[in-house]
């Protein structure tokens, strides 16, 4: 028997980077709105925001060579490098904003410093590399790039990657000073527990939801399980948003919505070399970032990262693609098999059919060998040893596919957001650069969900406060770009 269980007026799922910034936004738009945050494990920030299970990278378009795809003509697409860096940059304003107003402790626990980097080798990579500065640099978020194919100057930048290198092949290298490295874990539980000190917000970890229903009465009713003691009772919000990571989608399918009809999932997995010999970890201080092989997924472009977790500087390679079932890392190997519907059958079948490449090269990496793992490691460290690495599961990514009219069913690479006509139930689906856009993302939830009350003269007062560059552009604007990072920087220790 399920029991009837309070009622509140909006419900999160998933407690992660994206249901902590929609929290943090509601609570300072309507102080005395009443929140329940649903979360299936017993910690906050530990599925895909957690620092091992991501890149960190504060994904801004700097060194991510799949963003600024190149045309068939050879001229470099860069308009969503533009999107992501300027998205990127309100995060930061809104980051900056709770740091200041003291919801979030030292900005040292969640950011730091770390150059951004591109890497590439062979004369149609330079080519391309050299192409794709020409066209970032002249605009301001990336008037600060560096380019060089100078031996010297890329030893200097990344002495590993260039130690014990042959000089007879061709190489270049873009350089960002102002990239970051990001803890979205820790950075989630110092959101929440800031959110837990204010009345009419509730944390319940352990709790599952299992099932959404449309209300008879208006809003949603959610069926949720408490892990604690094997019990089920149902929760009632006018407002639901699911932020579940790959969990998303098969809640989305239970609400039965007509905006979330003919969309499917595509599980892939990851893992980390992490380098255990802490006198390599010193000499490497950027996140290095080559082009992706050809037929893998975006997310798997190879780089080489400084990370620092919970204060200790490390560095990781990958990552290495692979393939399970499983819509979570902690999910259940039946997530995929489940999440087959009527609707999305033929998108998914077909998206797999024109997506054969990408099936051969997941079945490739998980069957590849330390050795094997070895070897991609070389070509961005000439002189590393099997020895100094160990093998570090990654999170779970699912990546989204939709109905199209012309192929059936294509497979997209980013974050898409669904909402319900009436903006009641809103979801994210997909994967990077997620994280790093979160506020432009919850933005775009706000406006579709609370349409009203965000033109409102209220609701813009405060939004300006959080976020000052709120409708205005930073794409020609040098301006707003400079006296933007000049406040970010120095609120959140970045200089």
């Amino acid at each position: 028997m399920i029991e009837k269980h309070i009622h509140y007026d909006i419900i999160l799922i998933g407690a992660g980077i994206m249901s902590a910034t929609l929290a943090v936004f509601l609570k300072e738009l309507i102080p005395d709105i009443k929140i329940a945050l649903y979360e299936r494990l017993d910690e906050v920030g530990r599925e895909s925001s957690d620092a091992w299970n991501n890149a960190g990278t504060g994904h801004s378009a700097f060194c991510e060579l799949n963003y600024t795809p190149e045309q068939e003509d050879g001229s470099i697409d860069i308009s969503k490098a533009l999107k992501i860096a300027s998205s990127f940059e309100q995060t930061k304003e809104f980051w900056s904003f709770m740091v200041e107003k003291g919801f979030l402790p030292s900005p040292s626990s969640f950011i730091h410093r770390v150059p951004h980097m591109s890497f590439v080798w062979g004369n149609d990579n330079v080519k391309f590399l050299q192409n794709r500065y020409n066209a970032l640099i002249k605009y301001p978020l990336f008037s600060e790039m560096k380019h060089s194919e100078n031996e010297l100057q890329l030893k200097k930048w990344m002495p590993l990657v260039m130690d014990g290198r042959e000089s007879i092949e061709k190489l270049a290298a873009t350089r960002m000073e102002i990239g970051t490295d990001v803890n979205f874990g820790s950075l989630s539980r110092a959101m929440i527990a800031h959110l837990q000190k204010l009345v009419g917000f509730e944390l319940y970890l352990q709790h599952e939801a299992k099932d959404i229903d449309r209300s008879k009465s208006g809003g949603w009713d959610i069926e949720v399980k408490n892990e604690l003691n094997d019990t089920k009772f149902s929760v009632h919000a006018r407002y639901v948003f699911v932020g579940a990571g790959g969990g998303s989608l098969p809640l989305l399918e239970k609400a039965h919505i007509p905006e979330a009809k003919g969309f499917g999932g595509f599980p892939v997995s990851g893992q980390w070399f992490v380098c255990n010999n802490e006198e390599i970890i010193a000499k490497h201080s950027a996140k290095v970032y080559g082009k992706a092989s050809v037929g893998s997924p975006p997310m798997s472009v190879p780089h080489l990262d400084t990370r620092i977790i919970d204060g200790k500087k490390s560095l990781l390679f990958g990552p290495y693609a692979g393939f399970s079932t499983k819509f979570l890392k902690n999910g259940s190997y039946t997530d995929l098999p489940f999440s087959l519907e009527l609707d999305n059958i033929i998108p998914m079948v077909s998206a797999g059919l024109h997506n054969i490449p990408l099936t051969k090269y997941l079945i490739n990496q998980v069957l590849q060998s330390p050795e094997d793992r070895l070897k991609a490691l070389l070509e961005y460290f000439p002189k590393a040893k099997l020895e100094d690495w160990n093998l570090a599961y990654a999170g779970q990514r699912v990546q989204v596919i939709k109905k199209d009219a012309h192929e059936g069913g294509t497979l997209e690479f980013g974050t898409e957001i669904v909402v319900t006509e009436d903006g009641t139930l809103s979801a994210l689906l997909g994967a990077s650069p997620g994280a790093s856009t979160a506020v432009s993302i919850i933005l775009d939830i706000l406006k579709k969900c609370y349409k009203t009350e965000f033109e409102s003269v209220d609701w813009q007062k405060k939004l300006q406060k959080m976020i000052p560059s709120l409708g205005k552009s930073f794409v020609d604007d040098a301006d707003l770009v400079n006296s933007t990072r000049e406040r970010t920087s120095k609120v959140l220790c970045l200089n």
